[in-house]
């Protein structure tokens, strides 16, 4: 289980009673709170429905999306789990710099002017820095004449890296790297003008689900939005009968699969 304070233990035990969760099932969901800055949590918690997401102010999915008894008990857990980080301290204080810390870059790269995270990744931008937690290895990179906006992951088993810049959609490769991931600090790759492109990009009428996008807070909200209203239709096209069992269950993981 997840290291807790005197103070988050006793939240934990508090929650758990109140709620008819198990401790386990709190901290949970207590962790997925704070990596969401508590705005926003993506969760897998089989008391709670399985994979879900929530969104302070938002919308609440949940795995069984019928179930409004269960996204008020998911709304009302999260809200009280976000207020608790902001007032109490619920995790020992890691020092910065170190793997754990909320602060887990290299602390003389000072603080980051953007940061977020995506599953198993975590990114910061400094000044002409890149430093990117990927399964708790750090490694920092020379962001060059680059002005970042967001980093992502690719989906599926393509585990390579792609950050937003001025230049569009880049890969990390291309970044001389500074320090982690066992590289000696390297040579500015040959090729940084990425602003001409090789060729004129065709376009598809069908939408690409699984194009990787930056991690952006505000884009992220504007997605899961759009995902969570398209969820609302597809459950009233299956609730008229337009859709069979079989089909609105491939369609709902389809969309589940996009967050």
């Amino acid at each position: 289980m997840q290291q807790l304070t005197t103070a988050g233990q006793q939240l934990v035990n508090d929650l758990s009673n109140r709620y008819g969760l198990s401790q386990d099932a709190v901290v949970h969901m207590l962790v997925a709170v704070n990596n969401g800055s508590g705005s926003m949590a993506q969760f897998n918690c089989p008391e709670l429905g399985g994979s879900g997401q929530w969104m302070r102010g938002g919308m609440t999915m949940v795995g069984d999306m019928f179930n409004n008894g269960l996204k008020n008990t998911v709304d009302n857990l999260c809200n009280e789990l976000a207020n608790a980080l902001v007032n109490t301290t619920v995790f020992p204080v890691i020092p910065a710099g170190t793997p754990g810390s909320s602060q887990w870059w290299p602390a003389n790269l000072g603080q980051p002017f953007s940061s977020g995270s995506q599953n198993n990744l975590r990114y910061a931008v400094f000044p002409n820095r890149l430093a990117v937690e990927m399964n708790g290895a750090v490694t920092v990179y020379d962001t060059l004449n680059h002005n970042i906006g967001g980093v992502s992951q690719q989906q599926g088993g393509n585990q390579s890296l792609t950050f937003s810049s001025q230049f569009g959609t880049v890969s990390v490769d291309n970044l001389p790297v500074v320090s982690g991931n066992g590289s000696q600090p390297s040579k500015p790759a040959p090729q940084t003008n990425f602003a001409q492109p090789s060729q004129q990009p065709t376009f598809n009428a069908q939408p690409d689900y699984n194009t990787s996008q930056p991690v952006n807070s505000s884009q992220t909200s504007a997605n899961s939005d759009e995902i969570f209203a398209l969820l609302e239709k597809l459950g009233g096209l299956f609730e008229a009968g337009v859709l069979t069992q079989d089909e609105f269950n491939a369609k709902k993981s389809e969309l589940l699969n996009r967050i």
